[in-house]
């Protein structure tokens, strides 16, 4: 079974995939120095970054009270909050972004995500999703 691919790994993708083609039309007769530079062309793929789990293991502690991480309880019982623990990173990862970029409403997550940066939200992503 085919596992899919973290959305930061399919832009890497299609960017190098639009530098191929940018630099495969280059007209007969011409260097590729002639050509434009592919960099004029299109806009750098954002830089995949890699999680670092005890980083994310620190981080996570203010996560703990209300998404019940193993050992610890729902600190407010009276709405349903998600288990997180277990969750793939690309779930975690689009999660918090969307909490970030006001796509996803909830005055905590926003409140929390916006003080993560990219590599922080990576670092939680694959901490949480090491949880079982």
């Amino acid at each position: 079974m085919m596992r899919p691919l973290p959305l930061a790994a399919l832009l890497a993708l299609a960017a190098a995939l639009s530098v191929a083609a940018v630099t495969a039309q280059v007209a007969p007769g011409t260097t590729a120095a002639a050509a434009p530079a592919a960099s004029d062309l299109a806009p750098a793929a954002a830089p995949v970054l890699v999680g670092n789990a005890e980083n994310g293991r620190i981080l996570a502690y203010t996560c703990q009270g209300c998404h019940g991480v193993t050992g610890y309880k729902n600190a407010y019982p009276s709405f349903h909050v998600p288990l997180i623990g277990g969750q793939t990173p690309e779930y975690i990862t689009q999660a918090l972004n969307e909490y970030k970029a006001g796509n996803r409403k909830h005055s905590t997550m926003q409140a929390q995500s916006e003080s993560f940066s990219a590599q922080d939200i990576a670092d939680l992503s694959v901490y949480l999703s090491s949880l079982k």
